[in-house]
């Protein structure tokens, strides 16, 4: 039996036999794939980072910018902010009464402001300085000296006020006569009674005594309108220093 041939496939003389198929993408595809996965994973960073600015701030933020606020206030009220012109005050069960301002000290210096015995404990916990007004009642019979001690936070604050004595005038801050005025005697050898409280990075004291600069009375012959006063003329200016503010980021005064 004679074999089947089968004719092989007319190949011109310019053709040769096609090869097999592997062929790659175009060298320009490879930087397209890379640019659009780059494209892909910024637009993802950006959305997150367009919610990380367009976000209000925690709570933890805001509280920390409301700590932040308070303990600047030293530096950024006014000082006629801090020590406002007029006190409220109310001497045995009387009616309202206002101490009026006789004037702002100018030197800050922690260890000018209070005896030297106190000096070391104020600088130990880190003062940062401290601002004193005078204040007369509305009687104009008794001077007294408020100051605002400023402290890095208020576990340092609260280790200062624990060396004010409970209500002895010394040592404790000093008083702060302004000439030409009804305290110009109002000397340390005048104080009678004093007064001291903390809240947040603050330690407000005061020191009372009679205007004219007479020496210091023994406790039993004061009259109780001197250890009265003190107290309320020192939360009359610490409540109003450490009183959270309503939020404004954005604003100097903020930072959140």
């Amino acid at each position: 039996m004679a074999r089947a041939e089968i004719p092989a496939p007319d190949i011109g003389p310019d053709e040769a036999p096609a090869a097999p198929s592997h062929r790659r993408p175009p060298r320009a595809a490879a930087p397209l794939l890379a640019a659009a996965g780059c494209a892909a994973v910024l637009a993802v960073a950006g959305v997150r980072l367009a919610g990380e600015v367009t976000r209000g701030p925690t709570a933890a933020e805001r509280s920390a910018a409301v700590a932040t606020e308070i303990g600047r206030r030293y530096l950024t009220w006014p000082a006629g902010r801090i020590f406002p012109a007029g006190l409220r005050y109310t001497l045995d069960e009387g009616s309202a009464e206002t101490a009026r301002r006789v004037g702002i000290g100018t030197d800050t210096r922690c260890g000018t402001a209070v005896d030297a015995r106190l000096s070391g404990a104020l600088t130990a916990r880190g003062c940062l300085a401290v601002l004193r007004a005078t204040y007369l009642d509305q009687a104009q019979g008794l001077a007294v000296t408020v100051g605002v001690a400023a402290f890095p936070d208020g576990a340092s604050a609260r280790g200062a006020v624990a060396r004010f004595p409970a209500s002895a005038p010394s040592p404790g801050l000093r008083a702060l006569p302004f000439p030409g005025t009804v305290a110009a005697r109002f000397a340390d050898a005048a104080r009678q009674a004093a007064a001291a409280a903390q809240r947040g990075p603050y330690v407000v004291a005061a020191t009372v005594g009679y205007a004219d600069g007479r020496p210091a009375l023994r406790a039993a012959r004061r009259l109780p309108d001197v250890a009265e006063l003190a107290p309320q003329l020192v939360d009359g200016v610490l409540h109003p220093l450490t009183a959270p503010a309503r939020i404004r980021c954005g604003t100097r005064e903020w930072s959140c």
